[in-house]
């Protein structure tokens, strides 16, 4: 007769075949049933079912989640849905050699066919090929996806903030010459700046400020250093302001 184990050890074996045993998701885990996820009641379903889920299935992303993935048409409202919308940036991220290496779901066990099958088991399957088209067309989907994801993650162009100034250039009286003072103030050249329209407009008493237009780009130009330039022509200049300062 054998020896018997003890209670410690059928444990010990038991959590051993435990760790070492593999189960398939799709074998354990019967994905939930969501309605049509292009519809807010599909995508509020998915939202709540997502708010303590990282994936649809178990720990990692699985062939559930690429099959929800791809029945949605754009990207969920992060403000309506933020764990649906989470999932989803997550999922469109992902490399297409991790899409490729994830396993396909298990197919559904064919139905015995009744009394045809046990006539003749030598009969022709004439729908095998369908099987592989449907797996064909499968992957070129999911290769699709992956394209479509590494696209959306190419870096944007730098936006280049500019801003939009309105400058009033006073001179010291009337007897300043405005042209000459015009053409000081637009003698001043750098980078990221560019002269725009002007005019005079009359102050008091015969005497007229300069009005000018000009776009600067905001790393490269700064209000102080333009008003140091213009105020250094001090035959003409009196004082300057900018009357107003709009973002672009």
């Amino acid at each position: 007769e054998p020896p018997k184990s003890s209670v410690g050890e059928e444990r010990s074996n038991k959590l051993l075949v435990s760790s070492c045993s593999f189960v398939s998701p799709v074998e354990s885990f019967k994905m939930p049933a969501f309605a049509n996820l292009n519809t807010d009641a599909g995508l509020a379903a998915l939202n709540d079912y997502l708010k303590k889920r990282s994936y649809i299935e178990g720990y990692q992303v699985s062939s559930a989640d690429i099959e929800a993935f791809s029945s949605i048409a754009s990207k969920p409202d992060a403000a309506k849905f933020p764990f649906a919308s989470r999932w989803f940036s997550h999922i469109s991220q992902l490399p297409a050699y991790i899409i490729a290496a994830i396993p396909k779901p298990a197919p559904a066990p064919a139905a015995a066919s009744s009394k045809a099958a046990a006539k003749d088991e030598d009969d022709i399957d004439l729908f095998g090929d369908e099987d592989e088209e449907d797996e064909e067309a499968h992957e070129a989907m999911l290769k699709q996806k992956a394209a479509e994801a590494a696209a959306k993650k190419k870096p944007k162009e730098a936006v280049i903030a500019k801003s939009s100034l309105l400058i009033d250039v006073k001179p010291w009286d009337d007897t300043t010459d405005m042209k000459a003072l015009e053409e000081s103030v637009r003698s001043i050249q750098m980078d990221g700046l560019i002269w725009g329209q002007s005019k005079l407009i009359p102050v008091a008493y015969g005497v007229k400020k300069l009005q000018i237009n000009a776009v600067i780009v905001d790393d490269l130009v700064s209000t102080d250093d333009l008003e140091e330039k213009i105020t250094a022509f001090e035959d003409y200049v009196q004082s300057m302001d900018i009357a107003a300062f709009n973002k672009i």
